[in-house]
């Protein structure tokens, strides 16, 4: 062999491992954009769930309105957010609120045992369930991805082309908001 085909070889080789690298890191970017929209996807569902739920509970509880408004407000915040760190606080707020909009019906038998609010009691809570699964699916991508940013010598190729890490979402387990949102009576 020449030291012409050495080189080639060589330079080949290298050219090899960029393309497989930089295929990697956007099959991992797309797999962390995919476990956000599945994210998304269930937040929406539980935006949906909430209206007909406040409605149930107005029914019995009228006179409950900062509540409502309260849970109203921090459903339109967490609507509105746009990036998993804003969506992450908007969605600590709104599961402060749901936790005040199930503590007033805790007060009001007749409406525990109302079949419509049984019903979205439920919905809501497989939802919530559904929102934790998508939850550690996205972080365990996001896990993922921000490793292959970070390893060498990936992360020469990844600082080089601008592949950000991305956030984890996660819960704030300091506050009452880090604990679930109770829907069971």
């Amino acid at each position: 062999m020449t030291a012409t085909t050495i080189i080639l070889i060589a330079l080949a080789a290298v050219a090899l491992w960029l393309i497989a690298t930089y295929n990697g890191l956007i099959r991992s970017r797309n797999r962390v954009q995919e476990a956000w929209s599945d994210i998304e996807v269930q937040l929406k569902r539980r935006y949906d769930l909430i209206p007909n739920l406040v409605s149930a509970v107005k029914g019995y509880a009228a006179h409950e309105n900062q509540v409502f408004d309260k849970v109203t407000q921090a459903r339109s915040a967490a609507m509105g957010a746009t990036n998993p760190h804003d969506k992450l606080a908007k969605e600590n707020m709104l599961t402060g609120a749901l936790k005040s909009l199930f503590a007033v019906a805790e007060a009001y038998p007749d409406l525990k045992a109302n079949q419509n609010f049984l019903s979205l009691q439920n919905d809501l809570t497989d939802t919530e369930n559904k929102i934790q699964a998508a939850r550690r699916f996205y972080n365990g991508n996001v896990r993922d991805f921000n490793t292959k940013l970070q390893v060498f010598p990936t992360n020469m190729i990844a600082s080089m082309l601008k592949f950000e890490p991305n956030e984890f979402f996660d819960i704030d387990e300091k506050g009452a908001e880090g604990q679930p949102v109770k829907v069971e009576f």
